[in-house]
């Protein structure tokens, strides 16, 4: 089995691949500072509770946008399954050429991304990736990074609005019944949802033109992505677990 492990700013998730096909999938928050023997533990009791066991793990991959609990993570990995991980980063075989960008500025989980929607939806092709940041990246038909857009993700938004405004409160994302609210989680939700689905048409669209690739395919992931595919007619496809199909291709690419 391969564990493949995206670290992202708000949670870990980890894929159980057997044979290239996903079995298994968990996440564990982020935020919580664990030693590698925490990291160790948390990952063998999650595949337990799953009926699989350590012994069958051969192998690890791991994107990261967080540094800092690298060594950590890392460490857990070797310690309680004897495989030492692949990390994603400078030097690592991944088939996408980042032409003039170099690649200690570009975060992991993009590359991945980019792996991914170039290997399994061919060229050319933009990736929106919705988490703590939102993420719209462009590769060519022949596997070249060509350009890539960054804005705040849609609970990074949210947070700020209730953080910023004393009477306004924490509320759930989802998309609201209406635009016209009525009340002010009401207002909130219709902000938050039209806010997202009017950026990331207009983002594609312009994308598109600049580019010249008007037919490029757009494929969405993240946890939010759903939500906004939905209502998106530019977005051909959703993929929930993109980012970890990326790092199995890395992986296999090593």
């Amino acid at each position: 089995m391969l564990l493949a492990l995206d670290v992202g700013n708000t949670n870990i998730t980890i894929g159980v691949f057997r044979r290239k096909e996903i079995i298994e999938l968990f996440r564990i928050t982020t935020k919580i500072p664990r030693t590698s023997d925490e990291f160790g533990l948390v990952l063998a009791n999650l595949l337990r509770e799953k009926g699989l066991q350590c012994e069958e793990v051969k192998a690890a991959v791991i994107g990261s946008v967080v540094p800092n609990i690298m060594h950590s993570l890392a460490s857990g990995l070797i310690k309680y399954f004897g495989v030492k991980p692949i990390i994603v980063g400078p030097g690592i075989k991944t088939g996408i050429n980042l032409g003039r960008l170099n690649p200690r500025e570009v975060g992991a989980d993009r590359i991945v991304d980019l792996v991914a929607g170039y290997e399994i939806y061919g060229g050319p092709a933009l990736v929106i990736d919705y988490g703590t940041a939102t993420t719209y990246d462009m590769v060519t038909e022949h596997g070249v990074f060509l350009a890539g857009v960054t804005v705040p993700g849609i609970r990074t938004s949210a947070n700020a609005l209730w953080q910023g405004a004393a009477r306004l409160p924490e509320i759930e994302i989802v998309k609201p019944k209406t635009i016209l609210a009525h009340n002010t989680i009401s207002s909130m939700q219709a902000g938050l949802f039209y806010g997202v689905v009017g950026e990331t048409k207009h983002i594609i669209q312009q994308m598109k033109l600049e580019s010249g690739y008007h037919e490029m395919k757009v494929i969405a992931t993240g946890g939010l992505g759903k939500m906004v595919a939905d209502a998106v007619d530019e977005i051909d496809y959703y993929d929930e677990t993109l980012t970890l199909k990326g790092l199995e291709i890395i992986y296999e690419k090593q």
